[in-house]
């Protein structure tokens, strides 16, 4: 069976830290919190984040003219 190495590479990732806080949920998420903290402005706050134009919210509705699927195929 195919393996999809970015799969396996999360998987090996994830194995090795649970290992490291012996597989224990709580000493992971108070890790990733610290981490977090440590980042600090790195991160972006979801109050900066862009908002999608109305050019790219269009045919996302299944209202809309742009999303009917008679359209989308070729003329025979």
């Amino acid at each position: 069976m195919w393996e999809d190495p970015i799969v396996a590479e999360v998987h090996r990732t994830r194995e090795m830290l649970a290992a490291k806080f012996n597989f224990d949920i709580d000493a992971i998420f108070a890790d990733m919190q610290k981490r977090q903290a440590a980042l600090g402005e790195r991160l972006v706050s979801p109050k900066t984040r862009a908002e999608p134009t109305a050019e790219a919210d269009r045919g996302l509705h299944s209202g809309s003219p742009e999303s009917t699927s008679h359209q989308a195929a070729p003329a025979a």
